[in-house]
């Protein structure tokens, strides 16, 4: 299993925390982990070299 799946797995795992929390700010604090979770596993797929660091639609244009 990658590190970003692990990350994932995580993330998704505040989510479900989140959703059962008693109160709005442990709610906030669980989608907020998820948030850092999701960022980190976004992060490793760049390390790894799965994804361009910068998105296709934002690269500057190349002159023929």
């Amino acid at each position: 299993m990658k590190q970003s799946d692990i990350f994932r797995d995580n993330a998704d795992n505040c989510l479900q925390l989140a959703e059962r929390a008693d109160g709005q700010p442990a709610h906030k604090r669980y989608s907020r982990m998820a948030d850092a979770w999701t960022a980190l596993a976004n992060e490793q797929d760049w390390l790894d070299g799965e994804i361009s660091p910068v998105p296709a639609h934002a690269a500057p244009k190349r002159n023929g």
